[in-house]
């Protein structure tokens, strides 16, 4: 019925995906590849079973249906072992199942294989596993699991967590009587064609009616006559988890032939179903539902992929995007510069390598080699200026080291090999990380992202492959050629237990533990074994006719894939043999091929040292598999001389400035903004390119705290250092003021006076002056600036006359333009409590003391027309006193 529906086209999936040159390493003997950084296992396709793989997934990560079906044991459903006994009861399909699911949780595999569990549904070729629909699929799967478990606890798990029904209802328009028929389901088929969306198709099938008029009458069997009549459905009953299949596939009448609808058809990640249902009473809760899988169909109605965006309930997976992996590539090379100070110390280094070996003696040339493989650099360019010849060197220090007869092999005098393991008790240069990790997704430590929502990241899992994705991403599936086909909602009340986060052995059967513990221990040593006779390595290989330099690093003009070429090499090849193995692959290549180590950075892709000596083998060199080597002509890219090595590493300075503060106290303090410069650039560049004449820079020494006490000002002697000598590193913040704003440096200490996260605005508003108009200052504070200081600045500001500071004040402006009481001027912002940015207007008459009280009041009963008069009193002051004060403001006697 369905032909080549569900055949698999993977003809969007290029045949060199890692680019010209790869060299695929022979896969036969090897061990399954260990699972990814996401710590989630995939499924193999056997060739048309990618919605199947996506339905298991779906599955698998219901948490709740996974623990009914680990909750039956051997008692109930027998085991594997006795399938071929002929008395035995053996219910194989839940058995694979639970097999199946203990693999995908535990085993370290990057994939799965779903042969056992699809043999025992008797599904033994792609005839039989094509021919369903992929709904049907999901019917399929439910009804042979229901069958193999009756007579066992879970007889009824499927209808438990996937069964509903609708109620359909036809009312009588003269008598009012109701037929009514109901309907049971475990997903619900709706609408594609026509309908902007979900809700849109739902709102069509449970809330709005049909109508039998005109011709088309209904028969009432109460009535026994044809009658008008209204016909209706409404969900009666919400199962636990809610199946959406979409009608995306259609057929067009007129053209005789499928089609798939492609159009934009949108859904929600929260859905409120109580608009659909026939019960309405109950709290919204009853209704929620939360979006935890949609299965993707890409392809047209001929063939087709399928995979499923999975959200990871209980946070099995490692979610970590492209800018994590950066930045663990930069920790890398942080601490690659912290191993290289151990390097500088050529006697320490020497005397480590002969106190590993066990032969008393090894040949001098062979001790350069050694020295080379241990800091990847040889004694020649690390060495030979500072302290000559290797064999000399070790000429010098008799009392150490100890020469054959011949002079041709050197070792440690007995007394110093002893010393020198004494001394690096604990510290074995050479000695790799210890593995213990057969229960591997116990010990196993990942680098977990967590976020401040439990359970709500989501993955990708086609077939084998398995990544992370963003929640956002699941909007790109609302229409095209690759859309969302299917979709699954759990209710919002269903919670996780604390003990099941992060825990994929949770309520896993102790048999099906020990299984995949000693599958773990049996993978463990074949890997090992694989390891030692394999010296392939892959190198990225970086194009400088792909690559621009801009912003002081280098930059792909193209996408990161398109720019990169893989390369696997043997590590006992030589330098020679990778360079001739890059020029024969760069056919149009031109002039000289300089292969370069670059690193990422957070400015961009940096080179280092150039690969040299050609007669140096790759794992000599220390060329870690995995590394990134920049082929170019050693000058320039894209007619820009490049500037290589540690001394012009560009670092990304983050450059703060102080900003207003927004009105209704919100907003931040600062703008930042992100430069780059090379390490050696000199301050005084620096200074030039981001102060303002007269403006200073500050470094921050505490790193993200920017507390004032930490805050240092670059000096005029500053500005011949360097970025790198001062220690301006990736991250590292300054603070640019101007001139207006240095009002906050002590220039004889060089620190910031205030908590530069406190430094804002206030505004000050002349009401002193009637014949001009009315003129508006920003006066820079903090919350501990004393309201006087504030009052002489905005003076000053305002250019008045400072014989006016012995008579005005400061008095808050309300919303409506009210002058408010006048502010003390021993009072701190804070005291006076104010918030950043109010307005402030500066007045005739004197400030209220911290003991005194302002008082407004009117004379006479209409507060509309009396005007409002002030006082000033002591607040020792009496009622009476009060009264003769006001009195004798307003001129009246009494």
């Amino acid at each position: 019925m369905f032909g080549d529906l569900f055949e698999e086209d993977f003809s969007f999936i290029s045949n060199n995906h890692c680019g010209k040159g790869k060299k695929s390493k022979p896969r036969d003997s090897e061990p399954p590849a260990p699972r990814d950084f996401t710590n989630l296992s995939g499924i193999k396709n056997q060739g048309g079973t990618c919605y199947l793989n996506s339905l298991l997934q779906t599955l698998l990560f219901t948490p709740e249906f996974r623990e009914a079906l680990f909750s039956l044991g051997p008692e109930e459903l027998g085991i594997l072992d006795d399938s071929s006994k002929p008395d035995a009861k053996v219910r194989i399909i839940p058995l694979q199942l639970q097999r199946l699911f203990a693999q995908l949780l535990l085993l370290d595999q990057q994939a799965a294989s779903t042969t056992d569990l699809t043999d025992s549904f008797g599904w033994n070729s792609n005839e039989e596993m094509r021919q369903h629909d992929v709904q049907e699929l999901n019917r399929i799967l439910f009804s042979a699991l229901e069958t193999s478990l009756v007579g066992t606890s879970g007889h009824d798990l499927i209808n438990r967590l996937y069964h509903g029904t609708v109620v359909n209802q036809i009312v009588c328009k003269e008598c009012k009587n109701i037929s009514e028929r109901q309907e049971d389901f475990l997903d619900l088929t709706v609408a594609v064609k026509g309908v902007a969306g979900l809700e849109e198709a739902l709102w069509n099938m449970y809330v709005e009616e049909e109508y039998f008029e005109n011709e088309n009458l209904y028969r009432c069997g109460a009535c026994d006559k044809l009658v008008e009549a209204s016909k209706s459905a409404k969900l009666r009953k919400l199962p636990p988890f809610l199946t959406i299949s979409l009608l995306r596939f259609n057929f067009d009448f007129e053209k005789c032939e499928r089609y798939k609808e492609t159009s934009c058809y949108t859904f929600p990640i929260q859905i409120n179903l109580r608009p659909f249902c026939e019960q309405t009473e109950m709290d919204d809760s009853e209704y929620m539902y939360e979006l935890f899988s949609v299965i993707i169909h890409k392809g047209g109605c001929y063939g087709g992929h399928y995979h499923v965006y999975i959200r990871d309930v209980d946070e099995l997976g490692n979610w970590q995007l492209q800018e994590e992996e950066d930045r663990l590539i930069e920790d890398k090379a942080l601490r690659d510069t912290e191993n290289a100070k151990e390097v500088e110390n050529p006697l320490a280094m020497l005397k480590g390598i002969l106190s590993e070996e066990e032969s008393k003696q090894i040949p001098v040339d062979q001790l350069g080699q050694k020295l080379l493989e241990k800091i990847g650099v040889s004694w020649n360019k690390k060495y030979r200026k500072q302290y000559g010849a290797l064999r000399k060197y070790l000429q010098n220090y008799p009392q150490i080291f100890q020469f054959s007869p011949d002079e041709s092999k050197v070792g440690l005098k007995e007394k110093h090999k002893l010393l020198f393991k004494s001394d690096s008790q604990g510290q074995d240069l050479q000695s790799p990380p210890q593995k213990n990790d057969v229960q591997w997704n116990s010990e196993k430590k990942s680098t977990r992202l967590r976020d401040s929502s439990a359970g709500c990241h989501w993955f990708d899992l086609n077939d084998s492959k398995v990544q992370p994705i963003k929640e956002k991403d699941i909007e790109k599936q609302f229409q095209g050629k690759e859309s969302a086909y299917m979709l699954f909602y759990r209710k919002s009340q269903l919670k996780r237990p604390p003990e099941a986060r992060g825990n994929p052995r949770y309520q896993i059967p102790e048999h099906l533990l020990n299984e995949m513990n000693a599958a773990n221990t049996e993978l463990q040593k074949k890997r090992a074994e694989c390891d030692s006779a394999n010296h392939g390595i892959d190198l990225h290989l970086h194009l400088s006719s792909c690559y621009k330099f801009q912003n002081g690093a280098l930059h792909p003009s193209l996408t990161w894939k398109e720019s990169v070429v893989d390369l696997t090499i043997d590590r006992r090849k030589t330098v020679g043999d990778l360079r001739q193995s890059v020029f024969q692959m760069l056919e149009s290549w031109e002039g000289d091929v300089i292969l370069s180590i670059a690193k990422a950075l957070p400015a961009g892709l940096h080179l280092y040292q150039i690969l040299d000596g050609d007669e140096l083998t790759l794992d000599g060199i220390g060329l870690a598999d995995g590394a990134d080597i920049f082929v170019w002509n050693g000058k320039e890219v894209g007619g820009t001389k490049v500037m290589t090595g540690p001394d012009h590493e560009p670092v990304v300075v983050n450059v703060l400035r102080l900003a207003e503060y927004n009105e209704g106290g919100k907003g931040q303090h600062f703008t930042e903004s992100q430069h780059v410069f090379s390490c050696s650039t000199k301050l005084g560049d620096l200074h030039k390119a981001l102060a303002p004449s007269g403006g200073i820079i500050l470094k921050n020494g505490s790193g993200p705290d920017k507390e004032a006490k930490n805050w240092e000002v670059f000096l005029e002697e500053d500005m011949k250092e360097t970025v790198k000598s001062v220690g301006l590193t990736d991250g590292c913040s300054v603070l640019i003021l101007d001139s207006h704003d240095q009002s906050f440096v002590n220039v004889s200490s060089g620190n910031l006076t205030a908590f530069t996260y406190d430094i804002s605005w206030l505004q000050v508003k002349n009401f002193c002056r009637t014949e001009d108009e009315e003129k508006h200052v920003k006066i820079t504070a903090t919350i501990e600036t004393v309201m006087s200081d504030i009052k002489m600045k905005a003076i000053r500001e305002l250019q008045l006359e400072e014989e006016l500071a012995n008579d005005s004040c400061l008095r808050p402006v309300s919303g409506n333009g009210k002058l408010l009481s006048p502010v003390p001027e021993d009072y701190t912002v804070k005291e006076a409590e104010l918030k950043m940015g109010s307005l402030l207007g500066l007045c005739h008459g004197k400030a209220p003391t911290s003991t005194q009280l302002f008082l407004y009041f009117i004379v006479g009963s209409d507060q509309n027309t009396s005007p409002e008069m002030e006082i000033v009193v002591e607040e020792s002051a009496s009622v009476k006193e009060c009264l003769n004060l006001m009195l004798e403001k307003s001129g009246l006697s009494g």
